[in-house]
């Protein structure tokens, strides 16, 4: 991963719902760690997890925050809807991210009041999430949503020490597509997963707070151009 060859030589925690290809990649390193994590769980078992988490590995300073499931349906065709998996869709993207994020940030404050390494919370949003498509509107509303909830988190936080970070990707070479059957023809215009990667790396390093990638860029640049600022304006101390 290259994240590894940062040069402060960080450990990273890895999650997902498959714990045989947590064991694979964990496999390749001394310094990754995979760590189960259904982002469907429950309120309380999610917050459970990050206790734990914390417990096993207190030294955490950095969270990416990045899970997605998305649903086609069609607003002309209502039978393609299916209401549970449009539930569990906002469940997934927006709810669950939203309770791992306040779970997460009394200990972030924690370390920031302490004076050690800033801690940084990212969430991975979507250009989808400025812009939305008609054939995944759900989808695209839940990262609406994480988009809001990001820059409103920045703004509260901005005294604090800790940092709050917005990956905005575009289309991405990714799984996310295979159970819709759209593989073979968004591959003809997807971002390749290495760009991808390569990207949002290098926007860690440089300390950005917004980091879009690809078809993305121009999106984010066009449509929330001074967002943060007006924002910002906002908050009440």
């Amino acid at each position: 991963m290259e994240l590894l060859n940062i040069s402060s030589q960080p450990k990273v925690i890895i999650t997902g719902r498959r714990q045989e290809r947590l064991d694979e990649v964990s496999s390749k390193s001394d310094r990754l760690y995979g760590k189960r994590l259904d982002q469907t769980s429950s309120r309380d078992d999610l917050k459970k997890w990050v206790q734990e988490l914390l417990q096993e590995y207190p030294e955490v300073d950095t969270v990416i925050l990045n899970a997605g499931i998305q649903h086609q349906s069609n607003w002309e065709k209502l039978e393609s809807f299916d209401i549970e998996k449009l539930e569990q869709e906002i469940y997934t993207n927006y709810t669950s991210q939203m309770i791992l994020a306040h779970s997460f940030i009394p200990h972030f404050l924690k370390m920031a009041k302490e004076g050690k390494q800033v801690p940084r919370l990212a969430t991975v949003t979507s250009g989808l999430s400025i812009t939305p498509s008609p054939n995944c509107s759900n989808y695209s509303a839940t990262k609406a949503a994480l988009h809001s909830l990001t820059l409103s988190m920045r703004a509260s936080l901005a005294n604090t020490g800790v940092k709050i970070i917005e990956i905005v990707p575009p289309l991405v070479e990714s799984e996310l597509h295979e159970s819709q059957g759209t593989t073979e023809k968004l591959s003809k215009f997807w971002m390749p997963l290495k760009d991808f990667r390569d990207t949002v790396i290098q926007g860690l390093k440089d300390e950005k707070d917004v980091i879009p990638a690809g078809m993305a860029v121009k999106n984010y640049e066009e449509h929330e151009a001074g967002k943060h600022e007006k924002v910002a304006k906002m908050v009440q101390h």
